[in-house]
């Protein structure tokens, strides 16, 4: 290139931007080049270059050796933009490219998408629904970026359910680019008769089949090569947990959107019967089919029985000619089964090339776990085991670290106090240690109970064993009028009530879901998990597990009988079928299980500083104020006013008081007993075991296990519900619940110990 010096990077000044034209060094260098996104044309910007460089690139920061500097090649962009006149030319719009990712659920669909576009991502909701829709962004080159869209699981493209509707309409009308369709490569069979829907569609398809490590283990071997040349499209294998052919992907993506010419599949043939009344039906609404829905699949979709296509087509064509097609699939109402055959057919041609399976009689790692995991007997025992583990493990791991912030937090608190009461009023310095800092402060104590229960969490949901349990409980769900899909979101209720309330909508069934809400606030959450594994030790010594455990069981017996009793009175109508996939066992991705703890421990966070110090700090002024001391404050004032309920329970306005409290967040149970009793960590500890008794102890235990779901709670169940009603009746219910418990529960303890 006449007048244009093309130079090591290392030469370059700091400031300069710089295209790569040429990396030397070997392939090992050159892919690792590539990993970082800098292959030829990709134009970065040398921040640094004293000793070491550091370059910006696509999307990321690199730095480099001097002696890697001198293998990457380029030439400053005010020289290669020259014109022939010399002239600079503007840097073009990169060229945008919509990625849609679909497949099955369970198939790593979602690990491949965060992989692709990181913390670059927006979450929302597809407009006028309630389903999850994720778009991102991952910058190719510098002239290249791709807006990948997560579409929803969904086993098919007929329209059984909301997100299989989604999918396909996303597919029909936005038209992406690119689809590239992730399977499983373990149940590749169910993958291929996804991907046989998709293309009946006219869209560009890539088949990504992940989770081969996965497939290897079971003893499949699945040949990408051979199966590419039997689709006609191509294949990539994947192990998106590790990050394994995942630049091939992107490689393969970019050159299918440049030229998506290339694309001729081998689509599944009818036999001639079913293909020849397949052209009958495109004759007879040929013309009529508005854009953007293709006409040869409308038809298809027809002689599946699709119920929204015939609506639709019902709409579009005149009622003679409506008539003449009616009668005409009312004739061949069997042709759905010539369809589903023919994918099958077209699937089993496949598999017998490219497929290689364990011989006959072979047992999986999968089965082998299964046959004690999904055993009535043994499997419920299991279940049993690891909510017994969740139990050990909060205890032997959290509290020796929760004692370690106790400990830290009372020092700390003691190192802000001198410090401030020289430079501020007295009444500001006991806002800032009493209010602040024993109440969110104290808080703050929870968190290794919340981080070690959103571990275990989210092993065993990533691992498969959720599936499972679900499973071995369906039998018992049926005894309240629901099955063992509705165990999944109330077993995310121990993690948080507001995840587990939003996940009722797998729940296909309005009369399932409406109940599964109802009964999620009985369910203990992290929340309350924190405040009885503080609280239970204070009363209870060593005995405080075994209460522990005892009090999440009767929470647990109580959402049975709940459920029982509402199912049959009134919600009481049909359910819906029991049809669940369990998925193959696997170690869960640590990097999914890290990101997962992390946002629940990061969203905790954030409702320690925010809302529950803010709930602190007006606790303590309703304490302190109009005064003097404690006695004769508002709050004093308000809890009295509750005393003959409190007396039923032998608590004092200030146990009272703190219940209240917790209706905004059940943390704020310890905060305001902090603030009240004027104490925190372990001192609070000690002046609470000496002021509450054991019957009272044990009845403040009872009522904050099942009293009314915290505000947010709330706020979420009326977003799913829809109805006011609902909401306020189970407010009511758990109220009246925990209360009448309460009151039973301090006679009897009261009874049993002679108090």
């Amino acid at each position: 290139m006449d007048g244009v010096t093309v130079q090591p990077l290392s030469r370059f000044a700091e400031g300069d931007r710089i295209i790569v034209r040429r990396l030397e060094g070997g392939g090992t260098f050159v892919s690792r080049m590539a990993a970082l996104g800098i292959v030829p044309g990709t134009t970065l910007t040398v921040l640094q270059n004293r000793g070491a460089l550091v370059v910006r690139g696509p999307g990321t920061r690199v730095a480099l050796g001097r002696g890697e500097a001198e293998r990457i090649w380029g030439e400053k962009v005010g020289e290669a933009a020259l014109s022939a006149e010399g002239a600079p030319s503007p840097s073009p719009e990169p060229k945008r490219y919509v990625i849609a990712l679909a497949g099955q659920p369970n198939v790593g669909k979602s690990t491949l998408f965060n992989l692709l576009t990181g913390l670059n991502q927006h979450v929302g909701n597809w407009p006028g629904k309630t389903v999850e829709k994720k778009t991102g962004f991952h910058r190719y080159r510098e002239d290249v970026l791709l807006e990948f869209i997560d579409l929803p699981g969904t086993y098919s493209l007929t329209a059984n359910s909301e997100e299989e509707r989604i999918a396909r309409d996303f597919i029909i009308h936005e038209r992406p680019d690119v689809v590239v369709l992730v399977a499983n490569a373990a149940q590749l069979e169910r993958g291929l008769y996804l991907l046989a829907e998709v293309l009946a569609l006219p869209v560009p398809v890539i088949l990504a089949l992940n989770m081969m490590d996965l497939a290897e283990q079971e003893g499949i071997r699945v040949e990408a090569h051979v199966l590419e040349a039997a689709l006609g499209l191509p294949v990539i294998p994947l192990v998106a947990s590790r990050n394994q052919g995942v630049r091939e992907l992107l490689e393969t993506v970019v050159a299918l959107a440049e030229n998506p010419a290339r694309f001729q599949p081998r689509r599944p043939e009818l036999d001639s019967r079913t293909r020849d009344l397949w052209h009958q039906v495109q004759e007879l609404i040929a013309g009529l089919v508005p854009t953007p829905y293709p006409p040869d699949w409308v038809a298809l979709k027809l002689l599946e029985g699709d119920r929204e296509i015939t609506d639709k087509v019902r709409a579009w064509l005149p009622e003679e000619r409506w008539r003449t097609l009616s009668d005409l699939l009312h004739t061949h109402e069997d042709a759905v089964l010539a369809v589903v055959n023919a994918r099958y057919e077209w699937i089993a041609r496949l598999l017998r090339a490219a497929l290689h399976q364990p011989r006959g009689g072979q047992i999986s790692l999968t089965d082998r776990i299964d046959r004690i995991a999904t055993h009535p007997f043994w499997g419920l025992l299991a279940l049993l085991a690891v909510l017994g583990l969740v139990f050990y493990l909060t205890y032997a791991v959290a509290l020796p670290l929760q004692e370690w912030l106790d400990a830290g937090l009372v020092a700390f608190q003691d190192r802000v106090a001198a410090w401030l009461q020289p430079r501020w009023p007295p009444w500001a310095v006991a806002l800032v240690t009493e209010g602040v800092l024993g109440g969110a402060g104290t808080v703050l104590t929870f968190l290794p109970v919340l981080a070690v229960f959103f571990v275990i969490m989210a092993v065993l949901e990533d691992s498969g064993y959720l599936a499972r349990a679900a499973f071995v409980m369906d039998r018992f769900m049926h005894a309240i009028g629901l099955h063992g899909k509705s165990f999944l979101p109330l077993f995310l209720g121990f993690g948080c009530n507001v995840p587990a309330v939003l996940g009722t909508r797998i729940l296909e069934s309005p009369l399932s879901r409406l109940l599964t809400i109802l009964l999620i606030p009985l369910v203990p959450c992290s929340a309350r998990w924190g405040v009885l594994t503080f609280l239970a030790p204070v009363f209870f010594g060593r005995q405080a597990p075994w209460v522990a455990w005892g009090l999440v069981a009767f929470n647990l017996l109580l959402v049975m009988a709940l459920g029982w009793l509402l199912s049959r009175t009134l919600l009481r109508g049909g359910r819906e079928a029991f049809i669940m996939e369990l998925p193959l066992y696997h170690w869960p991705v640590w990097r999914n299980v890290g990101l997962a703890v992390w946002h629940h421990c990061l969203e905790f966070l954030k409702r320690a500083g925010g809302i529950i110090l803010a709930m602190s700090a007006v606790i303590w002024a309703l304490s302190h104020y109009p005064g003097p001391g404690v006695a004769h404050s508002w709050l004093a004032a308000f809890g009295r006013a509750l005393a003959p309920l409190g007396a039923l329970m032998g608590m004092d306005w200030r146990l009272l008081v703190a219940l209240l409290t917790g209706f905004v967040a059940k943390e704020n149970v310890v905060a305001t007993l902090g603030v009240l009793y004027h104490a925190e960590g372990s001192g609070l500890r000690q002046v609470l075991s000496e002021a509450v008794p054991l019957p009272t102890a044990l009845a403040f235990l009872v009522v904050t296990m099942v009293y009314i779901p915290c505000l947010a709670t709330v706020i979420v169940i009326r977003q799913e519900t829809g109805s006011w009603r609902w909401t306020l009746f189970d407010m009511a219910l758990t109220l009246t619940l925990a209360f009448g418990l309460g009151i039973g529960v301090y006679r009897l303890a009261a009874w049993w110990l002679g108090c």
